[in-house]
């Protein structure tokens, strides 16, 4: 059984243009003398590898303690695509999903340097997915991605953002990106894992 660690380290982790970046601190040290070595930190919810709840983008959306942890872990397709995903796309993506493992296509991973099209959000909206990841720090595009999000997370899909896949070949894993649980936040860091069946 291989298991791939799908998740970036956190302080040296991509940040989404004007997020802070994760700061850490080192508060005691056996060296100085301390009885244990202790750090602290402080850093966005969306910053690295992280899972996005709908009250990202939605006031009266779940926020990430209310989401299902089932959408986080179970079966997932990892699909290779670069460039915009059209809708044309997001139909190959699910259908090879689905006739591969129908239990893999309710959670999609898309390797590559891939931007999500509202046209996408909408086919796999409609399709009843449950998690969307992607290697970017945000599935839609980076200078407008609300659209893209309002969609998704409106229909309940959660999103899983800054993964790390070009280790991983297609085809379908188990997928544990449980967030942490973070009550009342818009997201939150996971540490994803993909394991192989």
């Amino acid at each position: 059984m291989r298991i791939y660690d799908i998740s970036q380290e956190v302080f040296g982790c991509n940040v989404y243009p004007g997020d802070p970046s994760p700061v850490r601190e080192v508060k005691l040290r056996i060296c100085d003398g301390a009885v244990c070595n202790l750090t602290a930190f402080q850093m966005c919810a969306h910053n690295g590898t992280h899972v996005d709840a709908p009250y990202h983008f939605l006031d009266d959306g779940k926020t990430i303690d209310q989401v299902s942890l089932d959408r986080f872990i179970g079966y997932a397709y990892v699909a290779e695509h670069e460039g915009d995903v059209t809708a044309a796309d997001a139909a190959k993506i699910y259908e090879k999903a689905y006739k591969t493992d129908p239990r893999a296509a309710e959670r999609i991973l898309v390797k590559g340097k891939s931007v999500m099209t509202a046209e996408a959000a909408k086919y796999l909206a409609g399709k009843g997915i449950k998690l969307y990841g992607n290697e970017s720090q945000t599935v839609g595009p980076e200078d407008a991605p609300m659209e893209v999000h309002l969609i998704m997370l409106g229909a309940e899909a959660v999103l899983l953002e800054g993964i790390r896949l070009s280790h991983v070949p297609e085809g379908v894993y188990l997928l544990s990106a449980a967030p942490l649980n973070l009550g009342g936040s818009d997201g939150a860091p996971c540490r994803a894992t993909l394991t192989e069946l």
